[in-house]
């Protein structure tokens, strides 16, 4: 039943797909198919509102919502100088792993588990607190080092000896030669929030661990794996030695295992842990950017189980209300029955539309998504039903 509108409305609000494109770059994609279509179905509006869960492309996603960027050095994973960013707002401030020292900047992709290191996040971090933000919303993603932290803390005050005296580096190979912890916080992080946006529940150590689960992405062999959780364990011990008291508790935390175990240091820092995907929900405004429109837009790179347990589409999803929700991705793995689980009233996959790999190839992903939008252009100008959601006509849409 065609669609009795002179103009529908939609947002477009997808994350990033992974290793081809930025959550900006699909939303450009999409809503450029979708305009193509405007005549016969009316006028199609669109209002791109690239979003982030708290991993890559945060900084992207908060600049995209109007924040200023600002630009930095940063000592990169593996010790090289890479130019990094953060967002700044006047208020908040947005530093992510992913940008500093995660690990899609080692050097031609070679993974280096054991002596990664964060320390350019704790750089970015301490560049920030130069703007004198009133908080700062650490995101957590994509990381290349198990250090614990380690390397962060080096570049917030504290210096790491071994025992004949010498500092120790922040990477993950170093953890089980702490001997001292010298030092102390930078003066800047007293008084200022901060919030570790992250969806990661796992502890820092043990066998759902940062070394365990996510040491063999980084390159870890079970060898390594075993080492990296002692020198986890050791550190929470020289932690609680140089006084940090609840270090041992903190370490349990779900999350503290998230990004290396940079949610550990992160707690150590009396940050707080907020859902990554609805806290960027909320600083990028998406409540009031929903309320006009008729048809939300989302995606990832992958639609599938790991969705359902609450990545960024399902909390798009969920706060979208009764509006005529489609997804978007790479790849869906999700079962059409279960389309319902999410409130969605269809899933487009690039895969679909292609038998060569798009993840590999940014120009033809984009490609895919604007002939994507232009389909769901077509289906919007005929209609598209769902159970007790449709597309309203114009100045009638949902709450």
């Amino acid at each position: 039943m065609p669609v009795n509108t002179t103009t529908v409305r939609a947002l477009i609000a997808p994350d990033k797909f992974k290793g081809s494109l930025t959550a900006g770059e699909v939303a450009q994609a999409l809503a450029a198919g979708l305009r193509s279509t405007a005549g016969a179905a009316g006028a199609i509006e669109c209002e791109l509102l690239p979003l982030a869960d708290g991993g890559d492309g945060s900084v992207d996603a908060a600049v995209s919502a109007g924040f200023a960027r600002h630009t930095c050095s940063v000592t990169g994973p593996t010790g090289q100088r890479v130019q990094s960013s953060i967002a700044f707002d006047g208020v908040t401030a947005v530093v992510e792993v992913a940008n500093t020292c995660g690990i899609a900047l080692l050097a031609d992709g070679s993974l280096d588990a054991l002596n990664a290191s964060s320390r350019g996040f704790g750089e970015a971090v301490r560049f920030a607190l130069g703007l004198s933000p009133a908080r700062v919303v650490l995101a957590l993603g994509g990381s290349a080092s198990t250090d614990g932290g380690m390397g962060m803390l080096s570049a917030l005050g504290y210096a790491f000896l071994a025992a004949d005296g010498t500092e120790l580096p922040g990477t993950g190979h170093a953890l089980g030669s702490i001997h001292a912890v010298r030092g102390s916080l930078l003066p800047g992080l007293a008084g200022t929030e901060l919030v570790v946006a992250s969806d990661v529940s796992n502890p820092l150590t043990g066998p759902a661990g940062a070394a365990a689960v996510f040491g063999p992405q980084k390159g870890a062999g079970p060898a390594d794996v075993a080492a990296l959780d002692a020198g986890l364990e050791h550190f929470v011990g020289r932690m609680a030695d140089a006084g940090f008291g609840a270090a041992a508790s903190l370490a349990r935390h779900d999350g503290a295992g998230s990004a290396g175990g940079i949610g550990f240091a992160c707690l150590l820092l009396g940050a707080r842990q907020v859902s990554g995907a609805d806290f960027f929900l909320d600083l990028l405004d998406f409540d009031a950017r929903k309320a006009g429109c008729d048809v939300v837009i989302t995606g990832e790179g992958s639609i599938d189980a790991q969705t359902l347990a609450g990545k960024l589409p399902a909390a798009v999803a969920r706060r979208s209300g009764t509006r005529t929700l489609i997804a978007v991705a790479g790849r869906s793995l999700l079962p059409r029955e279960r389309w319902a689980d999410l409130s969605l009233a269809q899933v487009y996959a690039l895969a679909d539309y292609t038998s060569r790999d798009s993840a590999k190839d940014p120009l033809l992903s984009a490609a895919l998504l604007t002939r994507i939008g232009r389909d769901i252009g077509q289906q919007i100008g005929q209609g598209i039903r769902q159970p007790g959601t449709f597309v309203p006509s114009a100045g009638s849409a949902g709450q």
